[in-house]
């Protein structure tokens, strides 16, 4: 019974997890991102400044950063969201240490990983943007739920009882390599793609399939240096053209190799009857994103479009992770599984 119920608990925070990315793929579009110049407050106040005494209040502790009533509503949602999900995440922990016998390490790992975002999210704030903090942001949100997704398919396998099922699949060797080098890859495709937003990079390139300019004569590699020299604010992008050109034109090759990729490990995931279903989720988020991805350049980046993008990319590499954990599962003896599933 505590294995069920823990089931429902991880499966609300993984669901929770992906609202927490569409918020804040939300945010970050709509220039909310210093919606709200302090942290965890909002302009020196728990919420959003109400009443007109508060909105004057507000502007004289933050004369440079006047109220957008709407972004800083952006921007609080967001964060109230993501406490939401530190809570979840600690409750995960208090209920493992509870009943005896329900995974640990892992929702461990999570609390320690909420912890790291919460400080990123702060940072993002502290330091106006600074496109490293929101690239590290990105990424710590898409490793959460990647978390999240491992320990629901441990749990869930717990309590279906199927780790005492079946016999481990051979001859699958070349498949685990490719299934984890699909994985790293999209892992660096989703950090590009996050580069690409944080230097306000989207829509320097106009025009399919590479650059409608000389991009290779303009290539300057120094786009990609983490730290970036000291600005009071990094919204709207402190890169020069060449450089958003260079970061632009990555993420295209980048998805181009990541495509490839997954197109080859779809059609090998297809081979095993045992693993069509996740050829097939593979190869159709491929094929959304790379249409949502045209769809960004060709109409100039509309937000819901944009929004999707970042949520579906986030679900690609949920998917990988979902796929090595398949194949993994097929390949280790069973006694080694049941270990696992009990240390967690």
């Amino acid at each position: 019974m505590h294995w069920r119920r823990y089931q429902y608990l991880v499966y609300l925070t993984l669901v929770w997890s992906l609202g927490v990315i569409v918020l804040g793929s939300y945010t970050r579009l709509t220039e909310a991102g210093l919606g709200c110049p302090d942290w965890p407050g909002c302009y020196g106040f728990a919420a959003v400044p109400q009443t007109p005494e508060q909105h004057v209040q507000a502007q004289a502790a933050f004369p440079h950063a006047p109220l957008v009533v709407h972004k800083a509503w952006n921007e609080m949602i967001h964060r109230y969201f993501a406490g939401g999900l530190g809570m979840l995440i600690l409750l995960l922990n208090l209920v493992a240490w509870r009943y005896r016998g329900l995974p640990r390490g892992l929702p461990a790992l999570l609390l320690g990983m909420v912890i790291f975002q919460a400080m990123l999210g702060m940072w993002t704030v502290t330091m106006a943007l600074k496109p490293v903090v929101v690239m590290g942001h990105l990424l710590g949100g898409f490793t959460t739920a990647g978390l999240l997704l491992l320990l629901a398919m441990r749990v869930r396998r717990r309590v279906r009882g199927h780790l005492s099922r079946g016999t481990p699949a051979r001859n699958m060797g070349g498949l685990t390599w490719l299934a984890a080098l699909a994985l790293l890859v999209t892992l660096i495709q989703v950090a590009l793609g996050g580069w690409t937003a944080a230097n306000y990079a989207a829509v320097v390139c106009t025009q399919l399939p590479v650059c409608e300019v000389d991009w290779a004569q303009q290539f300057d590699w120094s786009a990609f240096h983490p730290i970036q020299p000291p600005h009071d604010s990094y919204q709207f992008g402190v890169l020069n053209y060449e450089q958003r050109v260079s970061i632009h034109v990555a993420h295209r090759f980048g998805a181009a190799i990541t495509a490839l990729i997954l197109g080859v490990l779809s059609w090998q995931l297809w081979q095993s009857v045992r693993l069509r279903r996740l050829a097939l989720l593979v190869g159709t988020l491929l094929g959304l994103q790379i249409t949502l991805g045209i769809t960004n350049v060709v109409a100039s980046l509309p937000l819901m479009v944009a929004v999707g993008h970042n949520l579906v990319g986030g679900l690609l590499l949920m998917t990988l992770v979902a796929t090595n954990y398949a194949i993994f599962s097929c390949r280790v003896p069973l006694g080694m599984r049941l270990n696992m599933a009990r240390e967690g």
